[in-house]
């Protein structure tokens, strides 16, 4: 069995349950009741917000916030200094605000700076390029990019683009179109 790492500057409340493997860096907080499964990496300057859950081998670069309602499933990238929103409707004054639920599903890639808004789903090995601002649900397997975040291609489930016959110019993986069509299992 694997021990947790957890650096000497990394503040991680006793009410966190962290699972085995895990590997906490320099000056991160992990607030109470969040929940790490197995092998994650919580790298340096990571923010996550307290009943965040978290499954396992989860890659979170540096500067990444993850805040109270965003649950990241298994084999997801989170790039340095992406962050999440958990509120629809901010106000400093406002006393009442609810907590928009956020999933981000099995295998998918969040890249640097990128901006997810609360309340939608990043589906299965989905990748969401760098600097993007992600305003509505990105489908499995979607490649977007861009302010907002809009459909540049498709990725197979080894991270590499799909040509025009769907298939992945790095493995050579093989995609039915029908796979792409609008889901409903992606709420």
């Amino acid at each position: 069995m694997e021990k947790v790492f957890i650096h000497c500057t990394a503040e991680v409340s006793g009410e966190a349950q962290i699972g085995e493997g895990c590997k906490i860096w320099n000056q991160a907080q992990i607030r109470e009741g969040a929940i790490l499964g197995k092998n994650c990496i919580v790298s340096k300057n990571v923010y996550i917000d307290e009943n965040v859950l978290i499954g396992d081998r989860v890659k979170i670069q540096n500067n990444v916030n993850v805040y109270h309602g965003v649950i990241v499933e298994d084999d997801v990238f989170l790039g340095p200094s992406m962050t999440f929103t958990n509120d629809m409707y901010p106000r400093a004054f406002n006393s009442d605000w609810e907590i928009a639920q956020t999933f981000i599903k099995r295998g998918a890639s969040i890249g640097a700076n990128a901006t997810i808004r609360c309340g939608i789903t990043i589906g299965e090995y989905a990748v969401v390029g760098a600097g993007s601002v992600v305003v509505k649900d990105v489908m499995p397997h979607e490649l977007v990019a861009g302010n907002p975040a809009r459909r540049i291609g498709w990725v197979c489930k080894c991270g590499f683009k799909l040509n025009e016959a769907y298939k992945c110019v790095k493995c050579g993986s093989q995609y039915d179109f029908k796979h792409f069509q609008s889901r409903s299992d992606i709420s």
